[in-house]
């Protein structure tokens, strides 16, 4: 059994919500051999430098997102996706300390499946950048406006695709061409919509 990281103990300390079902689930994870690191802020659990699951707290429950979650069986159909763009991660959801308890046993094999996932080397197949519809209304900025073009291109796949998705979530024209014109100078710094 690995050992708590005391780097990580705030985490627990300062949790209002759920602190509870996530210090159970720390314990849980430990026992399945992995090391523990603070990442993102959070609780995250590690084999050979290589992300497994990490511990997450939201209003309405806590969760376990798992790296390479699209990977897994998952014969109970448990596991969640997290929000509609998501390739890789999955999460397992709870809202109370007892049914983490009576579902340990679970939880510890989705680990150990997502341990042997890793140690084979499996990749999630991640959609590519050109895969993601072009909204119209950027298609004609990106047009009319060579500098923006290549300025978008100069960025990094995974900020283009950050961009897209920010795009095509309006469902109305004029807020997508907000977005878009709000976006165009960071877009000619060469920063992600999240930098």
């Amino acid at each position: 059994m690995n050992t708590r990281n005391p780097e990580v103990d705030f985490f627990f300390k300062k949790a209002k919500r759920w602190q509870a079902e996530m210090l159970k689930l720390r314990t849980t994870i430990l026992d399945c051999g992995l090391e523990e690191v603070l990442k993102w802020g959070k609780p995250c659990y590690m084999q050979q430098k290589s992300n497994i699951v990490i511990i997450q707290g939201f209003k309405e429950y806590c969760a376990l997102l798992f790296f390479k979650g699209a990977l897994l069986k998952d014969r109970q159909k448990l596991l969640v996706k997290p929000g509609e763009n998501t390739q890789a991660g999955r999460q397992l959801r709870f809202t109370g300390l007892e049914e983490i308890v009576t579902r340990e046993a679970q939880i510890k094999s989705y680990i150990r499946e997502a341990i042997k996932v890793e140690q084979a080397g499996l990749k999630v197949k991640m959609k590519k950048t050109s895969e993601h519809p072009v909204p119209e209304e950027f298609q004609t900025k990106l047009d009319e406006m060579p500098a923006l073009k290549s300025a978008f291109a100069a960025l990094t796949p995974g900020r283009q695709r950050a961009y897209l998705l920010h795009f095509s979530g309006a469902k109305q024209s004029k807020t997508r061409l907000s977005r878009i014109e709000k976006c165009m100078p960071r877009i000619f710094e060469g920063k992600g919509i999240n930098d």
